[in-house]
């Protein structure tokens, strides 16, 4: 679902906006702009490409293990 919106700003600023980008397509910019400084997208990539590499997730398990085992044997 798309949303209407309206903003307001200096006019050499519009003017620039429909010099480079055009008439129409101001929406599209100022959108792929803002979204990643609003949606939380990028984190979720970064985890979602750590966990496709094996190698890293891996090392991982046997780390967070090895915690485990140290904990197990710590005195109290």
């Amino acid at each position: 679902m798309q949303r209407r919106m309206t903003i307001t700003m200096d006019e050499a600023v519009y003017d620039g906006l429909m010099r480079v980008v055009g008439r129409g397509k101001v929406s599209q910019f100022l959108e792929a702009l803002a979204r990643p400084h609003v949606l939380d997208t990028s984190l979720d990539e970064g985890y979602g490409a750590m966990s496709r590499d094996r190698d890293r997730e891996q090392e991982a398990t046997e780390w967070v293990n090895g915690l485990t085992a140290d904990v197990a044997n710590a005195t109290r």
